[in-house]
């Protein structure tokens, strides 16, 4: 199926949803790569709708996904929930800004991204209903290499190197405290509607160290090494120590080697027309540079 018919399919499921109290017109929403979005008026309300089901491939299980956005929303981080069935989740259309990289990385927005990232780990469980998922990196990179080699990947040469190295940095890591995580901190899952910040799409949540978000939020939006250390001291309370520094940047660099491996599978499994090749050949680029870093500190 082409991916215009597949978005079609995908619109008129959507507005043939029994929710809606009239005739709709499903528009499509920019963004995601993993599910189509789409935004829906109905009776002076707008809502995002997004479609998309189970993808094992990535760990992606929708009921994991609709557990941890109702526990969001009433932790007061996430629009409601307003309708959910198989590969349909329905939520309240929030009127904002979307994060970019450079938002991120202002000085002004960094405090409150950190206040929201704390407020994911602790809150969070307090809600959440149901089996809980765990989102180990190491785990998600060691199944992601199983993979690659059944699918014959390209890239398969490169996986006892991968390997390796990030045995090494599991080993760095050490001993986690255990949060709740969105595991998945790209600048575009926040959203400023003038008053407050939001955080949405729930895809990879689940429990983890606190650090892998912190380094996800590092590396997705490329803080500098003193944003870095900002993030970390903001965080914890506390000033940073060369023990810290270390194990963050270790689960900063496999945060990178996660989202390079995420897109070496996506390149063999996923039907979405997006470049995977050029984003795996970036985020490698990204994981080397990040991998040199942690390897001066663990040699400092």
């Amino acid at each position: 199926m082409s991916l215009d018919a597949a978005r079609e399919r995908s619109s008129a499921r959507v507005a043939a949803l029994a929710i809606w109290f009239g005739r709709v017109d499903p528009v499509p929403l920019a963004g995601g790569i993993t599910n189509q979005n789409f935004t829906v008026e109905d009776r002076g309300r707008r809502y995002v709708v997004r479609v998309g089901n189970d993808i094992l491939v990535h760990g992606v299980v929708r009921a994991n996904e609709l557990a941890a956005s109702r526990a969001a929303h009433l932790a007061g981080l996430s629009p409601r929930v307003v309708h959910a069935e198989p590969g349909i989740l329905v939520l309240d259309f929030i009127e904002g800004r979307t994060f970019s990289p450079e938002d991120v990385r202002n000085p002004a927005n960094l405090e409150r991204l950190v206040d929201m990232v704390r407020r994911c780990h602790r809150d969070i469980p307090q809600h959440l209903r149901g089996p809980a998922a765990m989102f180990w990196v190491f785990h998600v990179v060691r199944d992601y290499a199983h993979t690659l080699r059944e699918g014959n990947s390209r890239n398969a040469p490169l996986l006892p190197d991968l390997l390796a190295r990030a045995a090494r940095l599991e080993a760095a890591v050490g001993p986690i405290e255990v949060v709740f995580g969105h595991n998945d901190l790209l600048a575009a899952n926040f959203i400023d509607d003038g008053h407050r910040l939001w955080l949405v799409d729930w895809e990879y949540a689940g429990f983890n160290s606190p650090l892998f978000d912190l380094g996800g939020l590092a590396s997705n939006s490329e803080l500098s090494p003193e944003q870095e250390e900002q993030v970390l001291s903001l965080y914890f309370d506390t000033s940073v120590d060369d023990q810290l520094r270390r194990r963050a940047s270790a689960m900063t660099a496999a945060s990178l080697l996660r989202e390079t491996m995420w897109s070496m599978v996506s390149e063999i499994h996923s039907t979405v027309d997006f470049d995977y090749a050029a984003y795996t050949a970036e985020n490698l680029r990204r994981f080397e540079s990040a991998y040199a870093t942690y390897q001066t500190l663990d040699h400092s």
